[in-house]
């Protein structure tokens, strides 16, 4: 007999899975930081495009108005009263007409003009005229004929993200010079133009869009890492299903390696215990059968009796060691179970016990052996029967059974009322010679249990002192073939 060695390695299908959700969200984490990242950069270069194409407009808004005060009020007041003072109310108005008219359509805030010693001469604002400005640099650069634009803004962002919102505006100074007739060339600086823009409505779309590229990320970080954790823990629960699997077939292997051994042990003592017991039973016989004396006869017959008993007990320690050959035909679960119970009809009445069938397996067949589930289910009702010497109840169900990692299977289910069985033993029925009574070799749960493994099914037990006992076998509907049975072509 050939035994399978067994080299079983632990299962740890959880912790590549906890990686995995670590290494995810680590990802994703960086991933959102650099979208936010990304997000703030690619924010920072539109507002400085938004900066430069405004200090642009107001270059146009410069030069077009430089051109309007020039010849539209500067040269018309000189001609018709000689000098420029904005103090006389005519003027002042006939220049605020000219600013107006000129930055009508643009998105202009405010205009004011400085003359080179840095005092307000006009303003959209009346107010201010004739207070004198703190500009500074700009105010100079401007005066040596080069553009300055400065931003004012309430700071609230980190890493060029924005989280609230301000005020913004741009103030742009350019030199206000001397137009000359018939040439490209500008003439003298006059002044300095101030030109105001609000650009918080930029900035705020600016900021708007930044926030929907940085929530459309995280609501997509979101949405994959939920994906990566569903597909992670059904993953988990697929390796721990199969690890529990594997488990029961390590535990299976390891019994089969003992019960091999043991089975080559009892089959070769009980060859050997056989035949010396067929010379004492024969001899026993033949002396019965040929003395006269009563007593004699009564020894002889007691030495026949236990020989007997002694046979029946090898024949079973056979069965058990001997391995099973499956001879699998299509057949129906209850017409095996009916073959039994008319069998045992006898005994049940005897007791007084109550058998209740609930068939529900809806006539479908399995690829299984008759003759050997008849010998597992005469043993598990044997058992029943012994459970229950007062009497009782014993119910019988089938039914299919779809499980989660394997194929649909029929389901036995043998239930009895008798006393139960407490977890210690419950946990020891299956071993061989392992027994609760004064006779009994402890094999016949052991013969059922490589029955049904023979047959690539599984048998569990539940049971509860006081509540009885209950037996449940599950056996596929189809036998996978096994090498040795595949022909060669």
């Amino acid at each position: 007999m050939k035994v399978l060695k067994a080299n079983p390695k632990p299962i740890e299908g959880i912790k590549p899975f906890r990686l995995v959700k670590y290494l995810s969200l680590t990802s994703l984490m960086v991933i959102l930081v650099c979208t936010l990242l990304l997000s703030g950069f690619i924010s920072q270069r539109a507002r400085t495009m938004v900066f430069h194409k405004s200090e642009q407009y107001a270059l146009l808004v410069a030069e077009n108005l430089n051109h309007q005060v020039f010849y539209q009020f500067t040269l018309p007041t000189l001609l018709s009263e000689g000098e420029i003072r904005l103090s006389r109310k005519n003027q002042y108005e006939r220049l605020d007409r000219v600013v107006r008219n000129t930055i009508h359509g643009f998105s202009v805030e405010s205009v004011n003009i400085y003359d080179p010693d840095q005092f307000l001469t006009y303003s959209t604002d009346p107010e201010k005229v004739g207070t004198k400005g703190e500009i500074g640099d700009a105010f100079k650069d401007a005066l040596a004929e080069q553009s300055v634009s400065l931003l004012s803004h309430e700071e609230h962002s980190f890493l060029g993200i924005e989280w609230k919102g301000g005020t913004r505006t741009l103030k742009t100074y350019l030199p206000m010079w001397e137009e000359r007739s018939l040439s490209w060339k500008r003439g003298k600086v006059l002044g300095v133009f101030e030109i105001t823009q609000d650009m918080t409505r930029d900035y705020a779309s600016i900021r708007r869009f930044q926030w929907i590229v940085a929530m459309s990320f995280l609501g997509f970080v979101g949405v994959l890492f939920t994906t990566i954790l569903l597909i992670a823990r059904r993953a988990e629960r697929i390796i721990t299903g199969r690890a529990a699997e594997q488990r029961k077939l390590e535990e299976k292997l390891h019994q089969a390696e003992r019960l091999a051994a043991l089975g080559e042990m009892i089959a070769g003592i009980s060859h050997e215990i056989r035949n010396p017991l067929g010379i004492i039973r024969s001899t026993a016989e033949l002396l019965h059968g040929r003395t006269e004396n009563e007593r004699q006869k009564r020894f002889s017959s007691i030495i026949v009796e236990e020989a007997t008993r002694l046979n029946d007990i090898l024949t079973e320690f056979l069965d058990f060691a001997r391995p099973k050959t499956l001879r699998p035909l299509k057949c129906q679960i209850e017409d095996v179970l009916e073959r039994n119970l008319k069998a045992m009809e006898p005994e049940f009445q005897k007791l007084g016990v109550q058998v209740e069938r609930d068939y529900e397996s809806g006539g479908f067949t399995l690829e299984a052996d008759p003759d050997l589930l008849y010998r597992a289910f005469v043993n598990l009702f044997a058992n029943a029967l012994q459970a229950m010497p007062e009497g009782g109840r014993l119910r019988i169900r089938t039914s299919l059974a779809n499980g989660k990692l394997k194929p649909a299977q029929m389901e036995l289910v043998i239930q009895d009322t008798g006393p139960g069985i407490s977890p210690k033993i419950r946990k020891k029925i299956f071993n061989p010679f392992f027994t609760t009574r004064e006779k009994g070799t402890g094999l016949g749960l052991a013969i059922v249990r490589n029955i049904i493994d023979s047959h690539n099914g599984e048998i569990e037990v539940e049971s509860e002192e006081g509540k009885g006992t209950t037996m449940i076998i599950r056996l596929p509907l189809f036998q996978l073939q096994s090498e040795e049975d595949i022909e060669p072509a």
